[in-house]
């Protein structure tokens, strides 16, 4: 017997903000259209680190945002977009990479667009 994963545990995980993210990401296919998706969005970090001799480290994350691969009408593409409004400004990004996971949820990796 097969598990349906997005069923079972995707799908009630991810509704109702369990993750407690106030975020309604827009999907903007290269192809044109949009639409909403439920997702988990993961910022960036930055930091500034200096260390014991004085030099300035950098540490930094690339954003992510984890999604059901059932909400697409065709997969998910490179150089898609994906609108975010953080805190009252919208924040524009580029799927860099699709990274499924074989259970129906998939891991993209965004950069800033321009």
């Amino acid at each position: 017997m097969a598990i349906d994963w997005d069923e079972k545990v995707l799908q009630p995980s991810m509704s109702a903000g369990v993750f407690g993210e106030d975020v309604q990401p827009v999907y903007r296919p290269a192809g044109g259209g949009s639409f909403p998706i439920d997702a988990v969005f993961d910022q960036p970090f930055k930091g500034l680190v200096i260390s014991a001799d004085g030099e300035p480290n950098i540490a930094t994350s690339q954003p992510t945002i984890g999604v059901r691969l059932v909400q697409f009408p065709s997969a998910p593409l490179k150089g898609d977009k994906i609108d975010i409004t953080i805190k009252g400004q919208l924040v524009t990004y580029m799927v860099a990479d699709v990274q499924p996971d074989g259970k129906g949820f998939a891991l993209l990796p965004l950069l800033l667009a321009a």
